[in-house]
């Protein structure tokens, strides 16, 4: 979809968020379902803060598999529609770092597969998220270009450069967080360095957004750095400005699946924008 954003301003949107489960991470989901599958397991182990467990617990009821989604006590996502996909949830103290360790060790423990992002199947991870590159190739072209994307442990970050290098298809990738609560954004643009576990703050619409320590984080700095792009942060005030702009098109978008377009809209407020960009909507409100 090609929008207006501002006067002189139009943007491509790609809205990922059209999957069952709500999440662009689905596929993903499905490749480490079928490798799962291959290697004989019967379930699957996860730690999500809800979008991963929510596509996880969708692709294992589709395949037969029995799942169980880890999330962190007290964060916005009960795990009400992965236990109303079919999969047992559970809850660790702590926030998505310390319920991804616990999954790690209960798929350890049970002899089931491991299907994190930062697990034995992350090649499979990295190939799931990385099929959108591909679609919009198709759709687009090879022509050079910027893409928005929200950035929260920073793996379809690193996914969607591996494609774009092997399209040989120019495109600057731009990653949007929540200020002072990622360590990419933190970062960025000097040296990766993890933040104190207990130096970020949740709130009902950032915490897709939120790690203390990002699973893929010096990976995707490289990554955008290597694009020609840069990283940048979006308020939850902006991130509900973006879901309301998105509302206008009749698109239903939860506020952190719209960071890319929080991000975009800032950045063209401060200064020109070169080519039409290309925004990736991540996520449905669960």
């Amino acid at each position: 979809m090609l929008i207006d954003l501002l006067p002189g301003v139009r943007a491509y949107l790609k809205d990922e968020s059209g999957y069952p489960s709500g999440s662009h991470k689905e596929p993903a989901a499905y490749a480490v379902v079928a490798r799962a599958l291959a290697d004989g397991h019967d379930r699957v182990f996860v730690g999500s803060c809800g979008s991963y467990g929510r596509a996880m617990a969708t692709a294992c009821a589709e395949a037969g598999l029995k799942c169980t989604v880890v999330m962190p006590e007290g964060w916005g996502d009960s795990g009400e529609f992965a236990e109303m996909t079919g999969a047992e949830v559970r809850f660790a103290p702590g926030g998505y770092e310390d319920a991804v360790e616990e999954s790690h060790r209960l798929a350890d423990e049970a002899g089931a597969a491991d299907g994190n992002v930062d697990g034995p199947y992350q090649d499979a991870v990295l190939a799931g998220h990385g099929l959108v590159v591909d679609a919009l190739h198709a759709e687009l072209g090879p022509a050079p270009t910027t893409m928005w994307i929200p950035v929260g442990n920073g793996t379809t970050i690193v996914a969607m450069h591996r494609r774009l290098r092997a399209l040989g298809w120019q495109a600057a990738l731009h990653g949007v967080g929540s200020p002072g609560n990622n360590p990419i954004v933190t970062s960025w643009p000097g040296r990766y360095l993890p933040l104190p576990s207990d130096a970020v703050v949740t709130t009902e619409h950032n915490e897709p957004l939120v790690n203390w320590h990002a699973l893929s984080g010096p990976q995707a700095m490289a990554a955008i750095a290597d694009s020609g792009g840069a990283v940048h942060a979006a308020t939850d005030d902006e991130l509900l400005a973006a879901r309301a702009s998105l509302a206008r098109h009749h698109l239903d978008i939860s506020p952190s699946g719209a960071a890319g377009l929080a991000g975009l809209l800032r950045t063209a407020r401060a200064e020109p924008l070169t080519g039409t960009p290309i925004v990736v909507l991540t996520g449905r409100p669960h």
